[in-house]
């Protein structure tokens, strides 16, 4: 199914450095999801902008933590209905930066991914593991939520992701407490390799211990695939709406969801 989307291109980043390992929790700032080459292997991990200078992450050292700062109510709006029901708590990592809580996005602008992929890059949710639902969704032109991933339906779910892209989304929780999002990156290469990578994500929802998460083991989410030749007011729910466009330039894009059902 095609559905219109924002993508929000913000240009060429900075390159980013790897670095070694360590454990960290991210409670604010910037920070993207996306496919790189660690030593030649395609690996997905974390681009962390929140320091001095841009660092790439192993996802079993990072934990984005989402503090009850971030907790509002599901709208009045049927289109909302997938979040929960009307009124009930979810917490938000909004499209739209916000002061205060992390702002994740997803890109595909490595260098070397960009030298090296033949045109897209497909992101599979093959499961989230937690206490409550997850979703991910963009908010359009008109204020209309489009679905990329939720943990209501079927997986794995899939979306297409160009090469050169740098999107971001509203993620929200309906629950406190630790979730792996379980999540694999793959594509194919110009000279026709199939390259794939799975791993979890960590997210700790709420104002307990965020360093608790490292302690939940990723099971089968971590292991990478082989490579073949009570509410509050929070935030506003028009997340992405006219709003960003005075921060960033917004242009249209299109965002491929292919859900599978009953595969085995």
């Amino acid at each position: 199914m095609l559905i219109p989307a924002l993508a929000l291109l913000l240009g060429t980043q900075p390159a980013a450095v790897a670095q070694e390992a360590e454990r960290v929790v991210i409670e604010k700032g910037h920070v993207d999801l996306g496919p790189r080459f660690v030593d030649g292997k395609w690996t997905v991990q974390l681009r962390d902008d929140t320091g001095g200078s841009p660092q790439w992450r192993a996802l079993s050292d990072v934990v984005l933590h989402v503090p009850d700062a971030a907790k509002t109510t599901v709208p009045d709006d049927q289109a909302y209905a997938f979040l929960g029901d009307r009124g009930s708590a979810v917490w938000v990592l909004p499209q739209v930066e916000q002061n205060g809580v992390v702002w994740p996005g997803w890109n595909t602008q490595d260098p070397e991914v960009a030298k090296t992929v033949d045109r897209e890059v497909t992101w599979r949710l093959h499961g989230v593991r937690g206490p409550g639902r997850f979703a991910l969704f963009l908010t359009g032109n008109f204020g209309a939520p489009q679905q990329i991933f939720t943990s209501g339906a079927t997986t794995p779910q899939e979306t297409g992701v160009e090469v050169g892209t740098h999107v971001h989304g509203n993620w929200v929780f309906s629950a406190p407490g630790t979730y792996l999002l379980d999540v694999e990156m793959s594509t194919r290469t110009k000279d026709r390799r199939e390259l794939s990578d799975r791993r979890a994500l960590r997210v700790h929802v709420g104002n307990t211990d965020p360093r608790a998460a490292f302690d939940v083991p990723a099971a089968q989410a971590e292991q990478p695939r082989a490579e073949s030749p009570e509410p509050s007011a929070g935030f506003p729910w028009p997340w992405a709406g006219l709003g960003g466009l005075a921060l960033v330039v917004v242009v249209a894009a299109v965002v491929v969801v292919r859900r599978r059902r009953g595969e085995r």
